[in-house]
């Protein structure tokens, strides 16, 4: 076995046994885009492995996709058409027990030179259809995870000046460097590193902060928690009380703002790639609550339509904070993937809450939730914000202030 193809079944291992944690009897439902066979395989064979009852895969294809946009019918309205079925599919293996795990590796300019308001219009109609699911994984209805395959469109954005046929191999090698699999043993440094996030939590939720307060340049924010927030990790339990990952890597401790408390300025630190358009060196201007002025020096009219997209998607539904230690932040990559840009950058994200972060917060409806000040919105986007230049406050209740991040890096120890 080549070493490739040894850290690629390592890889699957922990995907199916850290992230998704498939159990014995359980089946799985992984879903892919076609390059990333080769790994869609081997986390099939690992989770037969692990006593899986049945394992299939739920195939995409990017240039499938493509070819709506350059051969289809250009009238506006036919973007608002999204086949239900993959969405029910999804839900009904949800409902029935099954894990699920999805494998990210999309090219981020993908849709770069298509019409802005066809892809906002294309991506609006899959977001409503989605969101049984979106519903179902944000309330852990079962044991899922998120993982990520280098494909050749991918591994051009991040790497442009090496040499093309070198480019594949470079950015699996930052995958896996990302996912600890350069350790002895990754399980268990997945177990450590899971440990470790789970005491920052822990102690965060004993200061009950009222609000955070982000300085740093072009930013001057401050956020108002939600009285009853809970700061997590990626670390969870399904409903049947299964532990899983939500995805690999991570790095990131997170909780609910409160939908009406956000007020001042952000700045961007890393672009964001939106529905395969990028956004970058934007700032967001917030009015109670609401993003009221949106600017960017590259993919602005993208922006803008994200934060149009519905009631709550100009409204924060996640603060997230990330150390600038991260593995992710230390390769000096831009990842041009959320999944992994995400993990190198504290970050906010527009649009739904999720539910999970509040204390009660599965139980509520849709009104109760709301009055609580949870967000709700069918799009749920992080973006960038942290660097080694952000410094974060906690505020208390009393408005007392104390030292949360200095310089991108936690301002106190856990151990």
């Amino acid at each position: 076995m080549s070493e490739f193809s040894e850290l690629l079944a390592r890889y699957a291992d922990v995907t199916a046994r850290v992230g998704a944690n498939v159990q014995p009897g359980q089946d799985l439902l992984v879903r892919a885009d076609i390059g990333a066979a080769p790994l869609a395989r081997q986390i099939v064979r690992a989770a037969y492995e692990a006593g899986a009852r049945f394992a299939d895969v739920f195939w995409a294809d990017d240039q499938v996709a493509l070819a709506r946009f350059r051969y289809g019918s250009r009238d506006p309205a036919s973007f608002d058409y999204a086949p239900a079925w993959k969405s029910e599919v999804l839900a009904q293996q949800i409902d029935a027990g099954a894990a699920f795990i999805s494998i990210s590796s999309e090219d981020p300019d993908l849709l770069a030179d298509q019409p802005v308001e066809l892809v906002a219009a294309a991506q609006r109609a899959v977001s409503r259809h989605a969101q049984p699911v979106y519903e179902r994984i944000s309330n852990s209805v079962t044991n899922w995870t998120i993982v990520a395959a280098a494909t050749d469109g991918w591994a051009a954005q991040v790497f442009p000046d090496v040499p093309a046929e070198e480019r594949v191999r470079r950015l699996w090698q930052a995958i896996f460097a990302a996912t600890r699999l350069d350790t002895p043993d990754p399980v268990a440094a997945w177990r450590a590193h899971l440990a470790e996030l789970e005491a920052r939590a822990a102690a965060l939720n004993a200061r009950r902060y009222d609000a955070l307060h982000y300085r740093g340049p072009g930013t001057d924010l401050t956020i108002g928690l939600v009285p009853g927030h809970i700061w997590c990790t990626a670390g969870m339990h399904s409903a049947a009380g299964t532990p899983f990952v939500a995805n690999l890597p991570t790095e990131e401790v997170f909780t609910m703002p409160h939908r009406g408390r956000a007020e001042g300025v952000v700045r961007s630190s890393r672009p964001k790639s939106l529905n395969g358009a990028l956004v970058d060196d934007f700032t967001l201007t917030f009015r109670d609550g609401r993003v009221v002025e949106a600017h960017a020096a590259r993919g602005e009219t993208v922006l803008r339509r994200l934060i149009a997209t519905d009631e709550g998607s100009a409204r924060l539904g996640e603060v997230a904070l990330v150390p600038e230690r991260s593995p992710i932040a230390r390769s000096g990559l831009l990842f041009y993937n959320t999944l992994f840009d995400e993990n190198a950058a504290c970050h906010l994200a527009l649009g739904m809450a999720l539910r999970f972060t509040l204390e009660g917060g599965k139980e509520l409806d849709a009104a109760a939730f709301e009055a609580a000040g949870g967000n709700i919105s069918s799009v749920h986007q992080d973006l960038m914000v942290g660097s080694a230049e952000l410094d974060i406050d906690g505020i208390r209740a009393d408005g007392s202030a104390e030292p949360l991040m200095r310089a991108g890096e936690w301002a106190f120890d856990v151990r």
